[in-house]
């Protein structure tokens, strides 16, 4: 698992810093190219090509479409961070990006990635039609704000300190996290044409998805240590963060994650040993575990 995530790691990666390079230069690149190459295992790339391989598609075409997705992702993680948000100073080990330069060049940063996931898509080098370039823009840009990621950031901040059900705590982690795992998993099929029907189908599977990852990253922070996350660790308690933990306990939000992965298993049963890629990867996501060391699942 580890070398695939590195090749689609090292792919991504130097698209992405082709794609810079060919921009004019301006002052806010450094500072965008910081919280673009920090790291990250690019889970969201090799989701969105596990789901590429059911359907056969080009291994490049999925790499610059991944490529939006990790500036969007690190758009959000740049925000994220901000004083005004959950005020983190680390970030996969190294200061945030508004610690290195500021708050105001972080959130100019982080709005210039997220302009640049558009750029990607409707660049010529995707050679796809106007039409599903449009698409798969409308698609991201969705997962992107009020309905997604900003949306789900807006609950998150919302719920500290209040008694939350769990209807709308995972309603809040399918904003924030899910729906950009949504856009991966939707993508491959707005390449492929395919059904509103079949595209609805992996839209909820990528929400589930999400769900599972914001699950794990949320046992992290309950179990794993600092220098393991790359982020401080314990801050959701002390922040009175909204999350399935607090809810239902760690135990029983272990079970309900394994529970999430044999249901989104049972939705690929279909397309059999093609779906084993994915399979993996979702293990991988749960089984990350720096929370607690021999745990078995």
């Amino acid at each position: 698992m580890q070398k695939k995530l590195n090749k689609i790691a090292i792919d991504t990666n130097l698209f992405l810093r082709s794609f810079i390079k060919k921009q004019k230069k301006s002052e806010l690149i450094i500072p965008m190219q910081y919280g673009l190459f920090s790291g990250g295992k690019k889970i969201r790339s090799k989701i969105l090509i596990d789901i590429g391989s059911l359907f056969n598609l080009k291994y490049r075409s999925l790499i610059i479409i991944g490529s939006a997705v990790e500036c969007i992702h690190a758009y959000s993680l740049i925000h994220d961070d901000l004083p005004c948000m959950d005020n983190d100073l680390i970030r996969r080990g190294k200061p945030s990006t508004h610690i290195k330069f500021g708050e105001s060049t972080a959130v100019l940063a982080g709005n210039s990635l997220l302009t640049m996931a558009f750029e990607i898509l409707s660049h010529r080098e995707l050679n796809i039609s106007e039409k599903t370039k449009i698409n798969l823009i409308n698609k991201i840009s969705i997962s992107s704000g009020h309905l997604g990621i900003a949306g789900g950031q807006y609950l998150d901040l919302s719920f500290e300190h209040k008694k939350i059900s769990k209807k709308r705590i995972i309603e809040m982690e399918i904003k924030k996290t899910g729906k950009l795992f949504s856009f991966c998993c939707v993508a491959p099929l707005i390449l492929k044409n395919r059904s509103k029907k079949e595209i609805q189908k992996f839209e909820n599977i990528g929400a589930e998805i999400g769900l599972l990852f914001q699950v794990a990253d949320d046992l992290i922070d309950y179990k794993g240590s600092s220098s393991a996350a790359g982020k401080k660790t314990g801050k959701d308690k002390k922040k009175g963060k909204a999350t399935l933990i607090s809810l239902l306990g760690y135990k029983n939000t272990i079970k309900y994650a394994n529970k999430l992965i044999l249901k989104i298993n049972n939705k690929l049963k279909k397309y059999g040993s093609k779906s084993k890629n994915l399979s993996k990867t979702l293990e991988y996501i749960l089984k990350r575990n720096k929370w607690k060391k021999n745990t078995n699942f």
